[in-house]
């Protein structure tokens, strides 16, 4: 398939998808009254979606893999605070688990699309 814009991107589809869960997730009462928290998370989430946009449209193969690594690494940081939420009890077992598969699966596709541009390069 043709990528012709970052929305064609299955990761950046993955991530659109993770941000709507943590802003749902982010609104239980238990969780929304820590702010710090909170407001990290969703801005981790969102990262990992921006960077592969800006990325995208940066204008290079080299700095676009630049852009997906800042992904990557917002996706490890959305999945280290998770466990935080999770050990707090601010969401359950039944909550975390999809949104931490959801999470490693964007870090595969993305870990994937890495080694495919830098073998194109």
């Amino acid at each position: 398939m043709k990528i012709n814009d970052f929305t064609d991107i299955d990761s950046w589809k993955e991530a659109r998808l993770l941000v709507s869960e943590i802003y749902n997730l982010t609104s239980g009462e238990k969780f929304n009254k820590d702010y710090g928290l909170k407001d990290q998370i969703q801005r981790a989430a969102v990262s990992i979606m921006s960077n592969i946009a800006e990325g995208f449209d940066s204008g290079s193969t080299k700095s676009f893999i630049n852009f997906l690594r800042y992904s990557y690494r917002s996706s490890s940081e959305v999945e280290s605070l998770l466990y935080l939420a999770l050990d707090l009890k601010y969401i359950k077992e039944d909550e975390f688990t999809p949104i931490l598969e959801r999470t490693k699966k964007i870090k595969s596709l993305l870990g994937g699309f890495i080694r495919y541009l830098k073998s194109i390069e």
